[in-house]
């Protein structure tokens, strides 16, 4: 039921010319865009994740091994009336799932790595300026701004707000992977604490 699947917003998949989307917009069923002048691409929705579906194979591992999870935000299934799993043609964001794996996993810090070393405001503007210590709620402030791209900033900071609200105590930080270490001791990154 999530609108997502009302609305495809996700390219996946090559570039095509106008008359092949067409094409396999009829012959396939499937929705195409053009993607910023470089050709039409597929598109497919990209659904918030409700639930991480094998977190119990994953809470074992996470205890014997270094495991890795939610590559590309996972599998996208759709749990049917009977409680059967059905795989679905959609995109789970990758910034959504890993925060629904650290919620379930009861961790206390949520990093995402991304390119920068922090969030901004008015990337691209003389007026530009990294956030370092910010609340879910001046997160959801920004957003409402139009600060964060959709594909972009938008899911990290929505991930890291959701984190921090899922209970007392939790915190997220969004830095660049070069300077991973030094946010964890403060020195730098976006830190998204409770008020």
């Amino acid at each position: 039921e999530d609108p997502a699947f009302q609305r495809p917003s996700k390219p996946i998949g090559p570039f095509y010319t106008r008359e092949e989307a067409e094409h396999l917009a009829v012959e396939q069923g499937y929705a195409m865009r053009e993607d910023a002048g470089r050709g039409w691409r597929r598109v497919v929705p990209s659904p918030r994740p409700l639930r991480i579906v094998e977190i119990g194979t994953l809470r074992t591992l996470w205890s014997t091994t270094i495991t890795v999870a939610c590559g590309g935000g996972g599998i996208p299934v759709v749990e049917e009336a009977d409680g059967a799993l059905s795989g679905v043609s959609a995109v789970i964001d990758k910034d959504l799932a890993a925060m629904e794996l650290a919620v379930e996993m009861h961790a206390d810090i949520l990093m995402i790595l991304t390119e920068v070393e922090a969030v901004a405001l008015h990337v691209g503007t003389p007026e530009e300026r990294a956030l370092t210590h910010v609340t879910p709620g001046e997160l959801d402030r920004y957003t409402q701004e139009g600060h964060f791209a959709p594909g972009s900033m938008l899911p990290k900071v929505q991930a890291a707000a959701d984190f921090v609200r899922s209970a007392p105590g939790r915190r997220a930080v969004i830095t660049s992977l070069d300077r991973c270490l030094d946010a964890l001791e403060g020195k730098c990154g976006t830190w998204v604490t409770a008020p």
